[in-house]
């Protein structure tokens, strides 16, 4: 790893990729683009049937380059900022600076805005003239587009997909109104500083449009576009805030996945506008072709929503809630397949039918639906929130996953325990295999799962689902005390990524520290070193657990072969193929931070700690982890443990907390009372008193 300069959270380079796919991305919950291109997405706008369905190209008024063709030998920096989550391109002449500013507004989704300043530096009085060179064409291969009256001194664009992602089903519609942009900015020659802004506001529909670019001027009329867009997305920075003493590389990294990360979930105050799902590439990537056409895969459910839940449960709950919505779509593709209850897609977009364009995944890496359930799990368990299983839904997906495990199972009088057969497990070397470890321990959990929530609804718990939770086949060597990857496994097999690994963390599957280490002893020399990039970071959790902490920053230390410069945009593969952007990487790499480093597990009773740094790692501060409606700042050095409460909501009201240690000690955490003690194993949980 590469020392960095400066800031961390600050990315500024001289020049830009040479590659545009790694190019930065200003995105919020409901629009996304990378800097420079020439389309935007919208979520939930897709185009195509089944397998062909894919994110709308959406043509962008915002993918334009600025130039100075008359300046004499200018300067150019590129700067992403991760802190007010604006991207900018500044060209420094001898006599003046220009500067291009672009940002997806956090708090007005369905807003994105530019501007352009020349500011004079000299006495001189001769115009400055600044070119902006545009790719935008108002058409698309996506959608039909028909021109509209101008609005409010914008020009307006309104049409439909082209095609449905199920036949007779709908075709999601898309309005943009634009400022309309010249070839030419100048500074006259009275002028010291200008600066011109251009709003892009794109909806479902021409009233959202038009209202989203009226609040856009309204606020460009008082001099706070910038100013509420930066006040929006430093209060979610600052409330998702984590901090680490260490290798500056590793700083950097944590910033970069931080800015990606965030900028794919709902703002706190836009609960109307409904969620679409995070796909591996983020909102900015997902054309035809490109970054798995922008679907949902168990990338969102396993490896980024543990952070969002920890740091922002109401964005978790959103995530919850897209599965929600797509619930009758995967109980269509469970009795497709000739199964009850309901089956995730392995890839989902807006209907939660199946849309992988390769029929082998969907009919097989059913892991998934024990992906999405688990989710729930951990969210409840954090949350305790009732009403999203009582009134929203959440029960009705619970039971409906239960349901299609039992279905799936078959009985082996051999055995004496129930198998399920003909699977791909993560591990997608492997197919048509039986008793996966991983999916087999999925559907246990699940179904374990849906009987506690059954008891606490005060609902009858079928036998079916107790009996097969409790027979279900995970494969286990007595011998060699492993976990085989599936019925007949031989060791040495290659892997293509974390698959049993899975079973200590995030499955936290019932095993011995002996178990734990002959699992990861086994599969890390045989997992596919140009396999995607969340892997390692599961390794890294498994060996902080054991307190191997050489082995756990080594492997920790290879993600950042997928980290590119200078924006620290991740790709999927170290050969730099597979998605970009890849948040699926980042999120596996946030939590080595947030559950590796303070070792927090999320129990039904309890959240657990037991910290483990590497070394050169000194301190972590986390402001504002969630648990039981309480806000908590956590700071961990070596040497102790500092915890105090900082919000409790009320409505419902918070449980009141104490740190347990294992030694015994309690220590009781009021609301604006820090407390601490020696850096210890423990946990939290509801106060006795």
């Amino acid at each position: 790893m590469a020392d960095g300069e400066g800031e961390p959270g600050v990315f500024t380079a001289t020049a830009l990729p040479g590659d545009p796919r790694l190019l930065p991305t200003v995105t919020n919950a409901f629009l996304g683009t990378r800097v420079f291109r020439d389309i935007l997405h919208a979520a939930g706008v897709y185009s195509g049937a089944a397998g062909d369905t894919h994110r709308a190209d959406v043509p962008s008024p915002l993918g334009l380059r600025m130039a100075a063709p008359t300046a004499r030998s200018p300067a150019e920096s590129f700067t992403l900022n991760t802190w007010t989550g604006t991207f900018s391109h500044t060209i420094q002449s001898p006599g003046y600076t220009a500067t291009h500013q672009l940002y997806a507004h956090h708090s007005l989704v369905h807003l994105m805005a530019f501007s352009i300043t020349i500011r004079r530096l000299d006495g001189s009085t001769h115009p400055i003239t600044v070119q902006l060179q545009s790719l935008f064409v108002p058409q698309s291969q996506d959608l039909d587009l028909t021109p509209g009256p101008d609005f409010q001194g914008a020009h307006y664009i309104y049409g439909q997909t082209l095609v449905p992602e199920v036949e007779g089903g709908p075709r999601p519609a898309v309005h943009m109104l634009w400022t309309p942009i010249p070839q030419w900015l100048t500074l006259a020659g009275e002028e010291r500083e200008q600066c011109w802004q251009f709003l892009t506001a794109v909806a479902g529909s021409e009233e959202e449009a038009k209202r989203s670019y009226s609040a856009g001027l309204s606020l460009l009329a008082a001099g706070s576009l910038l100013r509420s867009h930066i006040r929006a997305w430093t209060a979610l920075r600052r409330g998702c805030s984590v901090e680490l003493d260490g290798p500056p590389a590793l700083r950097q990294a944590l910033h970069g996945c931080l800015y990606y990360l965030l900028s794919a979930i709902p703002p706190r105050d836009s609960p109307a506008v409904p969620f679409h799902g995070i796909s591996p590439g983020g909102l900015s990537n997902g054309t035809r072709g490109e970054d798995y056409w922008g679907h949902v895969f168990w990338d969102q459910d396993t490896w980024m929503f543990p952070n969002i839940l920890l740091l922002y449960p109401e964005a978790a709950r959103a995530i919850l809630q897209y599965r929600i919505r797509t619930l009758e779509g995967a109980r269509r593709n469970a009795r497709e397949q000739g199964y009850e209850g309901a089956k995730f897609p392995w890839e989902s977009a807006a209907t939660g039918r199946e849309v992988c364009p390769e029929e082998i995944y969907g009919a097989q890496e059913i892991h998934v639906t024990g992906d999405v359930l688990m989710a729930f799990e951990q969210y409840y368990c954090t949350t305790q929130d009732q009403k999203l299983f009582q009134e929203d839904g959440g029960w009705e997906l619970v039971e409906a996953v239960a349901q299609y495990w039992c279905s799936r199972m078959v009985w082996s009088e051999e055995e004496q325990l129930y198998h399920i057969r003909g699977v791909m497990p993560p591990d997608e070397y492997h197919s048509q295999v039986d008793n996966s470890a991983y999916t087999n321990a999925v559907a246990r959990r699940s179904l374990n799962f849906a009987i506690d929530m059954a008891r606490d609804l005060l609902l009858l718990v079928p036998e079916e689902w107790e009996d097969r939770a409790r027979r279900i086949k995970v494969p286990f060597d007595e011998e060699r005390k492993y976990h085989p990857e599936y019925d007949g496994y031989s060791p040495g097999e290659p892997v293509k990524q974390a698959d049993v690994v899975l079973l200590g963390f995030p499955l936290m599957h019932p095993m011995s520290a002996e178990v734990r280490r002959n699992d990861l002893e086994m599969y890390e020399p045989v997992t596919d070193p140009a396999g995607p990039a969340m892997t390692w970071s599961m390794f890294a959790v498994g060996w902080l657990e054991l307190k191997e902490l050489q082995r756990a920053w080594s492997q920790l230390e290879k993600c950042f072969s997928n980290i590119t410069e200078p924006f620290k945009v991740w790709v999927e593969n170290s050969d730099g193929s597979g998605a970009v952007n890849f948040l699926t990487g980042m999120g596996g790499f946030l939590q080595v931070i947030l559950f590796g480093f303070t070792g927090f597990r999320i129990t039904r009773s309890r959240l657990l700690f037991d910290p483990a740094f590497p070394k050169d790692i000194t301190k972590l501060q986390i402001s504002s982890i969630s648990y039981l409606g309480n806000k908590l700042e956590v700071t961990i050095t070596r040497e102790d443990i500092r915890m105090e409460v900082t919000e409790t909501s009320q409505d419902p009201p918070a449980s009141p907390l104490e740190a347990v240690l294992e030694s015994g000690q309690h220590f009781p955490l009021w609301e604006g009372q820090s407390i601490s003690f020696p850096t210890a194993p423990g946990w939290i949980q509801r106060s006795r008193s």
